[in-house]
């Protein structure tokens, strides 16, 4: 008899993201509608363009496809109060960076992936050069990892 097992809200996540990767933006007046729609799934239909930082819409949007609640809001940091603050991440797990600054309100997020020969971490988001992918990030930017 084979046995399954059920994947984690993280790992069902993070396989739901994958089937993302390559979306971008559109250059010039055009907009992608995909990630147009990624804004107003989530409550923001008031954003029409791809030009509006969406790293945080993106984990937001696929936590709502999976049926999980996310924080609803635009900024990377506010990802940090959805699940539990771990310190050794998963692959799946939510990776929340500072952006500028440590003390700075502006911030990265994404799936976390793993890390790369160099030690830096391998996060799966949007907004990642304008389309969803895999980038690497010093692990000294990590704010915290969050499990779903």
């Amino acid at each position: 008899m084979d046995t399954y097992r059920t994947l984690t809200n993280a790992e069902a996540c993070f396989q739901f993201a994958c089937k993302f990767i390559g979306l971008k933006e559109i250059p010039g007046e055009t907009n992608n509608p995909i990630i147009v729609q990624m804004f107003a799934d989530i409550g923001h239909k008031w954003v029409q363009n791809d030009e509006t930082s969406w790293c945080a819409c993106f984990v937001n949007w696929v936590l709502f496809m999976n049926g999980l609640k996310g924080s609803g809001q635009l900024d990377a940091r506010s990802l940090l109060d959805v699940g539990r603050i771990v310190k050794e991440p998963k692959i799946g797990d939510i990776a929340v960076l500072w952006r500028e600054s440590l003390q700075s309100w502006k911030g990265h997020v994404g799936f976390f992936s793993g890390y790369d020969k160099r030690g830096n971490m391998i996060i799966l988001g949007g907004n990642q050069s304008n389309e969803v992918n895999f980038s690497a990030y010093d692990k000294r930017r990590i704010l915290d990892f969050v499990r779903i």
